[in-house]
């Protein structure tokens, strides 16, 4: 990853007798995927801007098991899930920050049953409280009036009731946010949710990030802001899908806002 500053792991850190403030777990999408890796290295600038004290697991870091839970193969989740809380719990772990929904709500509801208690933020909340307490300051310029609709994730919204953090990042950049009619408790999912990411879909009249699409466009945004590696992608191949991709931008909230702080 390219950044100013290394970035250490847990076993460096811990190596050299120290101890971070917070874990980024950067996820499996966050990892490996071309787009996502976009919005890791956004956040890991913006919380070396910020001066957090955070370390990742690095090669030490499996998959939580979400999409083998969401799949229906329990076996392999609870195999992923002991691993990493063996890993985590030797380290002394206790707060993890995120950036994707899916990994948020696996680590904080599903992993404490089985041995791994954490205090589990999803990157939107920490990046607000970093800007509140005038750690992260972010100047609006580049986005200040310019129409943004915000897609809530399933697993960040309707599944953790995180609604505000996300919007409170929008409104500090200055801009303009257009709600969809179907938004918050009533949001509608992108189409990746439940291991539906990694298949095919089912034959249909229209696959719901087509759907979720159109009803992000009849806001007539500029950028429609995510702020889950896998709604990014259905947004974005939806945004393809009705060729708009020239006018309109998919964005994760801490690319938004590393952007409008220059990083």
């Amino acid at each position: 990853m390219e950044s100013s500053t290394k970035i250490p792991t847990l076993a460096e850190m811990t190596a050299a007798g120290q101890e971070p403030e917070i874990l980024f777990w950067v996820g499996c999408a966050g990892s490996f995927d071309d787009r996502a890796k976009k919005i890791t290295k956004a956040f890991v600038k913006l919380l070396q801007k910020a001066g957090v004290n955070f370390a990742v697991l690095g090669t030490e870091e499996s998959c939580t098991g979400d999409p083998a839970k969401r799949a229906g193969n329990e076996f392999l989740f609870q195999m992923q899930a002991a691993m990493n809380i063996q890993v985590m719990n030797g380290y002394g772990v206790k707060r993890i920050v995120t950036t994707c929904p899916h990994c948020f709500n696996t680590l904080k509801n599903e992993y404490p049953e089985l041995g791994g208690d954490y205090q589990v933020l999803h990157h939107t909340q920490l990046l607000t409280d970093l800007v509140k307490s005038g750690k992260l300051t972010i100047e609006g310029g580049t986005f200040r009036g310019k129409r943004v609709t915000y897609h809530d994730p399933c697993y960040l919204g309707r599944a953790n009731g995180v609604y505000e953090a996300p919007r409170e990042v929008i409104r500090k950049l200055d801009a303009e946010l257009v709600e969809m009619k179907r938004c918050k408790q009533r949001g509608l999912c992108c189409g990746a949710g439940g291991a539906q990411m990694f298949k095919e879909p089912e034959p249909g009249n229209k696959d719901v990030n087509i759907e979720r699409t159109e009803q992000a466009l009849e806001t007539q945004p500029e950028v429609v802001a995510a702020a889950c590696p896998f709604c990014n992608t259905m947004l974005t191949d939806g945004i393809k899908n009705k060729e708009k991709e020239a006018s309109i931008k998919v964005m994760d909230l801490a690319e938004l806002l590393a952007d409008a702080a220059d990083l």
